[in-house]
């Protein structure tokens, strides 16, 4: 159960963090707290599994790499197996199971355009499966905001 504390942390953190040498002394006062009891919330948070990440989102098209979201359908025998195999490979940012023909979705982010194709295929060969790029046509911007 979220406390009122936890949900306020969540719901300001999610609206912005500060670029500054102490963001978490810089955002602590918006929340009446102090900048030890703030980390402190947030590492909780993480550690029981409320967010599953705190970090930057980083826009890899931007900074000279891509991205692009991979599907397969992978036997349900082999599922584990094959999803231990995909999430080693560094590439792989997200990994998603869905009721689907194609049950395994994830999301490649590289450094270098030209990489997509090279890590598919090595997913491919490792996996003996085969993987469906489905790059991105045309980008749209939503604002997400989450209820706490």
């Amino acid at each position: 159960m979220l406390s009122d504390t936890d949900r306020r942390v969540i719901d300001v953190l999610q609206t912005g963090f500060p670029i500054v040498a102490r963001p978490f002394a810089a955002v602590a006062p918006k929340l009446g707290m102090g900048e030890d009891e703030l980390i402190a919330t947030v590492t909780r948070l993480r550690e029981d599994g409320v967010l599953s990440r705190f970090g930057p989102m980083y826009d890899a098209e931007a900074l000279g790499g891509a991205f692009t979201l991979c599907a397969m359908a992978v036997p349900e025998e082999r599922f584990a197996a094959v999803t231990e195999t995909v999430n080693a490979f560094p590439e792989v940012a997200h990994n998603y199971r869905r009721a689907h023909r194609f049950n395994m979705w994830f999301v490649l982010a590289t450094e270098r355009p030209a990489a997509i194709a090279a890590t598919i295929a090595r997913i491919e060969a490792a996996t003996g499966l085969p993987v469906l790029d489905l790059p991105k046509l045309e980008e749209y911007f939503l604002a997400l905001r989450l209820q706490a």
